[in-house]
């Protein structure tokens, strides 16, 4: 009740107005939220974003450590991309959270045959102390949260755990990016994931260095297997 009358209150004294149209309400208006053309979008790791038969099963990507990658709308998409901008970036929008999970529910409710994630774990991709300092919260934890409690999969905080602070990926190239993520991820309290089926969670999958890395920490420390999870890919 604390809640609803808290929020109640909030919607009185700061209105919220969608950040494309400006329409009071939400973040993300239903009008401009059907703008998107959700499609059943899978990543074949190693080819261009296509609805993939065999998702997954693709022979090029069977030394990947990432079995795949669910993502619901390209980068590219202005309005998505503004969105996850003003989500990750100064002067951070963290309500944001709420439309970006929505849509990754979104996606999974459009699906002809979706996925049975039973027995899986839902991780998110972890920001070092300094980061999260910084940003006062950690976007893929903030997305994981409402998608963990919607899709009923256990959300795990406490096993990836980022160690070194590296360069920001969004100033370097794929070579650069590989390069420069090596060896700032680890794991603790590795009895949670033996033998598990990961979910790992993150706002925005661009060249895949990122969960690529955190993929084979995870793999390595006893996970059967780890599939990617995003909003866009770039």
């Amino acid at each position: 009740m604390k809640n609803i009358i808290k929020d109640f209150l909030l919607d009185i004294f700061f209105p919220k107005f969608c950040l494309n149209c400006q329409k009071e309400g939400e973040l993300l208006c239903e009008d401009c939220k059907s703008l998107f053309d959700i499609s059943e979008y899978h990543f074949c790791l190693c080819q261009k974003p296509n609805k993939l038969p065999q998702f997954g099963k693709c022979p090029k990507c069977r030394s990947k450590s990432l079995s795949g990658l669910y993502f619901v709308l390209p980068y590219q998409n202005n309005l998505v991309k503004n969105l996850i901008q003003k989500f990750k970036y100064e002067p951070f929008v963290k309500e944001l959270a709420v439309p970006l999970s929505n849509l990754i529910l979104t996606y999974f409710q459009l699906m002809a045959n979706p996925p049975s994630f039973s027995g899986f774990i839902l991780i998110p991709i972890p920001l070092t102390k300094k980061r999260l300092k910084w940003r006062g919260f950690n976007q893929a934890e903030e997305i994981g949260k409402i998608v963990s409690k919607s899709l009923n999969i256990p959300l795990v905080y406490d096993v990836l755990i980022k160690i070194k602070e590296n360069s920001p990926q969004m100033k370097l190239n794929a070579a650069e990016r590989e390069k420069n993520i090596l060896g700032v991820f680890a794991c603790k309290n590795e009895e949670k994931i033996q033998g598990k089926k990961i979910l790992l969670v993150d706002d925005v999958y661009t060249t895949g260095a990122t969960m690529e890395e955190a993929a084979k920490v995870l793999k390595t420390a006893g996970a059967k297997e780890v599939w990617g999870l995003v909003v866009a890919r770039g």
